[in-house]
């Protein structure tokens, strides 16, 4: 389909390892791979969820807490031990989502693999920095360079953010 890099967002065990023999099977081995590593449970994921209407609903087919299958926040070493299966399974890039209140896994994980680590800042993360701009706490054109600064000073190779646009004009300007 053209893609040059796909995220299976599930976090499912085998997954990755799965989806790499396929590729290299059907001859796109040169298809990358970012790895849902450390997908926390959060409260961030909100806007995002409210957008789609995918909130959590109790039901036979959805778990009524999506942080039934998400990380344990409190559990930073469970990052370093899906990180070894998601490596181990083929993946081009681990990824850290939400990533400000998760620095420190990022840092963990730049320390302890050779792959690149990824950034998912995600809608709430960028919700939050808006609506403190908005009612005038902060500047934008310095708070979301400086959130955006953090992420990468804390090991992230790249930065998945609703951001990109705006930084890029930021940077271009």
């Amino acid at each position: 389909a053209g893609f040059d890099i796909l995220g299976p967002s599930d976090m499912m065990d085998g997954r990755i390892g799965y989806i790499r023999e396929e590729l290299d099977v059907e001859g796109f081995s040169d298809i990358g791979i970012m790895a849902y590593t450390a997908k926390y449970a959060s409260a961030f994921y909100g806007p995002f969820r409210d957008a789609l209407d995918s909130a959590p609903v109790d039901g036979e087919d959805i778990p009524a807490n999506k942080k039934t299958y998400q990380m344990d926040p409190a559990n930073k070493r469970e990052a370093l031990t899906e990180a070894d299966l998601d490596s181990d399974d083929g993946a081009d890039f681990l990824m850290v989502k939400p990533s400000l209140n998760y620095l420190d896994s990022f840092h963990l994980l730049k320390e302890n693999s050779e792959l690149p680590i990824a950034a998912y800042h995600v809608s709430g993360e960028c919700a939050m920095l808006i609506a403190a701009c908005q009612i005038g706490w902060w500047k934008y054109e310095e708070a979301m360079p400086e959130t955006l600064l953090s992420i990468r000073r804390a090991g992230a190779d790249a930065i998945l953010t609703y951001f990109a646009k705006d930084y890029a004009r930021l940077l271009k300007a």
